[in-house]
């Protein structure tokens, strides 16, 4: 989920140790029938998370070390979704001749994905680990609300100095918990978009809709693998997406070395936040601007279901990114931030 906030860091949370089973079969009957019962792969070693993180900060740190030694200096790593670009005084010819930084991907550069010159690029854009995400180290299997889940974006958005607003924007189960937050401060939020993203109606869950997702799509449904850290007598904790099938669902026109790193970044996704109903009011989620960039070769959410949630819950604009999956981070980066970029220049609509 990526944010137009400041970055931040966590103290290591204290975790109860407690051992995570991994179920290829559904849920129990006799616990609850609340969520799918979908088949999923048995997975043959168990993920450590701890190995994760220090992988993805060491990939960090890498990087941060690699353009040092190319520039000299670069500030701080930020862990912006974009590059920055400061304003330059100068006037002289070898400043106007000077070309734009180059890319750390290594994909080639698509015609229909063009390099964005200075002026097209937002000035900061940073993403924000929600509570038991990215580098956040605390347990995916003890987070059973979705205030806990969010509320490291909570927590921003409360700090925010009087009269500021941001531009939220959420991917996936990220629209559902921008969603949420919109509902608490809609006076801090001035526009809201959503990228292949969970966009609920008062009174639906994440679940609800995945559902419908997970009927027609048998990549879905055996992609899920439920975590019971509470024990099989118990209801799940996590769930997340069976390795072997990251790139048919999440990632099926992305780059081979995005997925590669995607895939030893990911972290389950907490369970119970996805069974909350969410309560939203047109008093307060009604007042901020929405919009919604479809990604039409989505597995995970079938343009059809996006279709239905725009129905459903019509925001001010929607757009469509030609050729982009589920990760149009990856698929279609420059286009996307583009498309970012034009959405937070639209004026308010006239009266």
């Amino acid at each position: 989920m990526g944010n137009l906030c400041a970055c931040f860091s966590h103290r290591p949370a204290k975790r109860r140790i407690r051992p995570v089973k991994r179920h290829t079969n559904p849920p129990p009957a006799a616990a609850s029938n609340r969520w799918s019962r979908v088949r999923s792969f048995r997975k043959d070693k168990f993920d450590d998370s701890e190995l994760i993180r220090e992988q993805a900060i060491a990939a960090a740190i890498l990087f941060g070390q690699q353009q040092q030694q190319h520039n000299g200096s670069i500030p701080p790593f930020e862990r912006s979704a974009s590059l920055r670009y400061p304003n330059s005084s100068s006037s002289s010819s070898s400043s106007k001749r000077q070309s734009l930084p180059r890319s750390s991907s290594t994909r080639a550069r698509s015609l229909t994905d063009p390099l964005l010159q200075p002026h097209q690029l937002v000035n900061q854009v940073t993403a924000i680990d929600l509570t038991g995400s990215g580098i956040d180290s605390f347990d995916t299997n003890g987070i059973t609300t979705l205030s806990q889940y969010v509320k490291p974006l909570t927590d921003f958005l409360e700090k925010l100095d009087e009269g500021q607003k941001v531009i939220l924007v959420g991917h996936d189960f990220g629209g559902a918990c921008i969603s949420h937050v919109i509902e608490l401060f809609p006076h801090k939020i001035s526009k809201a978009v959503f990228i292949a993203a969970v966009m609920l109606t008062s009174g639906q869950s994440t679940l609800d809709l995945l559902k419908q997702a997970a009927a027609s799509n048998e990549i879905i449904q055996q992609a899920q693998i439920f975590l019971y850290g509470d024990g099989d007598d118990h209801p799940p904790t996590a769930v997340e997406i069976h390795k072997s099938l990251l790139r048919n669902l999440l990632f099926n026109q992305s780059p081979a070395k995005d997925v590669a790193l995607a895939s030893v970044s990911m972290r389950p996704i907490p369970f119970s936040p996805l069974l909350e109903k969410l309560s939203i009011s047109d008093r307060m989620h009604g007042s901020v601007r929405r919009f919604y960039i479809q990604t039409p070769e989505d597995n995970a959410i079938p343009i059809t279901l996006q279709e239905s949630m725009i129905s459903s819950c019509p925001p001010e604009r929607v757009f469509r990114l030609k050729g982009a999956d589920h990760s149009p981070f990856f698929s279609k980066p420059r286009t996307l931030h583009k498309l970012l970029v034009e959405i937070s220049k639209i004026p308010p609509p006239s009266l």
